[in-house]
């Protein structure tokens, strides 16, 4: 009997206990612990307890062991982080590093994996002439002009006279100008002087201009023209060596009139066969 009464106590105090808002009362609800029944009557003290006992049949990360229920806030989050995963790894990550990869093998030393193409050498070519040859301005050649030639006596050096088959194309084009752009043709191209080709460019000499060639109109060397330019360089020539004999007397008068009897001697030395003939040899 007392037996009895003393669990209908131990009742009514655990029934006050658990609907009491106190914080003892909290406190010994909280030791008291709640607990969970399937419907085939097992019963879970934890969820702990009910995960090992569901194994991996079902997902108890939204799942309030207080309550009984899913929460739903839960889910929504796991929902929209499975899907932002699932778009990563479909898209993939991608792979910026383009060193070959290293062989996986059990050496100390890497060894790197031969790359295997369909072309032997895969070298990038490039046009040498296009190094070379830099764009010009048009008319270039107009910089040329007003640039005069003065001798070591401060005098201006008479320009030389064109051939008259030397025309020139093009707003402004002087025979200075001209003559200064064929010399500058002659010392910095390689390609041979033919003058502008196309008949167009007297007409509009901005748009057919030949960059490449002075502004002259297209010429023809013809014999006789190389015939007198032989004949020109000849007279030079013979001018020249005249000059230098001139110099050459001038100088030796001068080192006579110094006393250079010896060196007249010596002249005269140099003039004589080194090796007279001997009287065995005659």
């Amino acid at each position: 009997m007392s037996i009895t009464i003393a669990m209908v106590i131990s009742h009514l105090l655990l029934h006050m206990a658990l609907s009491s808002p106190s914080r003892y009362n909290r406190s010994l609800r909280d030791r008291v612990g709640y607990l969970n029944t399937n419907p085939s009557g097992k019963k879970f003290r934890s969820k702990p307890q009910l995960a090992r006992y569901l194994g991996n049949s079902m997902d108890l990360s939204t799942f309030d062991f207080r309550t009984g229920k899913m929460l739903m806030s839960k889910i929504n989050k796991n929902r929209q982080r499975m899907r932002y995963d699932g778009l990563n790894q479909s898209k993939g990550k991608p792979d910026l590093n383009t060193a070959l990869p290293v062989r996986q093998t059990a050496s100390i030393f890497k060894q790197p994996v031969t790359k295997v193409t369909n072309h032997p050498t895969n070298k990038v070519k490039s046009d040498p002439q296009k190094a070379v040859d830099q764009p010009r301005q048009l008319f270039w050649e107009k910089k040329l002009s007003g640039l005069n030639a003065f001798d070591i006596a401060e005098e201006l050096v008479k320009t030389m006279e064109l051939p008259k088959g030397l025309q020139g194309v093009g707003p402004g084009c002087t025979d200075e100008t001209l003559l200064s752009a064929i010399a500058s043709a002659l010392h910095t191209s390689t390609m041979p002087i033919t003058g502008q080709l196309s008949a167009a460019v007297e007409k509009n000499p901005g748009v057919w201009l030949n960059t490449s060639q002075p502004l002259c109109k297209a010429f023809m060397v013809t014999d006789e023209d190389i015939r007198k330019q032989e004949e020109l360089v000849q007279q030079v020539r013979k001018k020249l060596e005249e000059a230098l004999m001139a110099d050459m007397l001038a100088h030796v008068e001068e080192i006579s009139k110094d006393g250079g009897a010896p060196l007249d001697k010596d002249i005269d030395d140099e003039d004589e066969d080194p090796r007279e003939p001997e009287a065995d040899d005659v």
